[in-house]
């Protein structure tokens, strides 16, 4: 063993052994080797399997959230256009949202969710981010419904953009469909034309898109000519809608306090004033100055004296029972 240390004469032949034993050490290694690598698959596939798993459901949180962030980005952009809308109109404003739709055929309503505890009043207008939508017809604490302009029991007043003709605006109970009836032959109206409201009501603010002249037809045989608009507000689309306060409502009192409340309130208020006048009326003589009236003597204030025992000390009278 010295000698095969320090010369090698046996190192060939240990390498002729390692050659001849090498299969059967790969034989015996091999179920270990087996196991592990069975072992590591196995746990390989699991993590992968956790992994996609994981992965799956990130990615549909990750799409949720895209068609989430897709539709508050379609509402952000219809909210912006409703302030610029507001910005137009120059008054007191308040965005609300549409709750429900009128399933009438033949009518045009809709519900919003502001209501008397916002201050809404009837015949508000509401508007959205294009052009005037309609107005409040009855009033609830929480909610309220809107009539739409095409709904055939409402008119507005208009003129048109371009001369400034007066015309009536009505509904026709068909989505997108105004009628402009009793204009003449003659009338300086085409196709095109803008209507805006004229503010003649009282109610809608002034010079704000109503509609546009979609058909003009004049039949020289009649005494009126066929004039059909298409509404600029998206009647039937529009989510979110305006509710307009002018000028002149806002110095009004609120018209939220319940019909009991102000019949109970206004009657002492009657009562006040009908006493003012009373007296008012009372404390004028026919004189430009009020005299005091007269006071009556000493002895008229005095009780009458009664002149017998019997006048001061009346007999009681018998009981009808007895």
């Amino acid at each position: 063993m010295v000698v095969d240390h320090r010369q090698h004469h046996v190192e060939t032949l240990r390498s002729a052994i390692s050659v001849l034993i090498y299969p059967i050490q790969y034989l015996v290694n091999l179920p270990v080797a087996v196991g592990q690598w069975m072992g590591e698959s196995v746990s390989t596939r699991e993590n992968l399997l956790e992994e996609n798993e994981r992965l799956r459901m990130q990615h549909l949180l990750f799409k949720a959230q895209l068609q989430k962030l897709a539709a508050l980005q379609v509402e952000n952009i219809r909210l912006r256009e409703l302030l610029q809308s507001s910005r137009k109109v120059g008054e007191n404003v308040l965005i609300a949202e549409l709750l429900a739709v009128d399933l009438d055929p033949f009518s045009r309503q809709i519900v919003i969710n502001k209501g008397s505890t916002d201050n809404v009043y009837l015949g508000q207008p509401v508007l959205d981010a294009e052009g005037i939508m309609g107005q409040i017809i009855h009033l609830g604490p929480f909610s309220s419904t809107a009539m739409l302009i095409t709904d055939p029991n409402h008119a507005i007043p208009v003129h048109v953009n371009r001369n400034g003709l007066r015309a009536i605006a009505m509904g026709t109970g068909t989505p997108d469909v105004l009628e402009i009836p009793y204009m003449t032959n003659s009338a300086d109206i085409v196709e095109g034309d803008l209507l805006t409201s004229s503010g003649l009501d009282g109610r809608f603010p002034r010079d704000y898109p109503v509609a546009r002249v979609t058909q003009v037809a004049k039949n020289p045989t009649q005494p009126y000519a066929t004039v059909v608009a298409e509404p600029v507000a998206l009647l039937e689309r529009s989510r979110e809608v305006l509710l307009v306060w002018p000028s002149d409502k806002l110095a009004q009192p609120s018209t939220t306090t319940p019909m009991s409340d102000a019949a109970t309130d206004s009657k002492p208020a009657a009562e006040t004033t009908s006493t003012q006048i009373s007296d008012t009326a009372a404390a004028k003589p026919g004189s430009e100055t009020a005299s005091t009236p007269p006071i009556p003597p000493a002895d008229t204030l005095a009780p009458p004296q009664p002149e017998s025992a019997a006048e001061a000390n009346p007999a009681p009278e018998p009981n009808e029972g007895q």
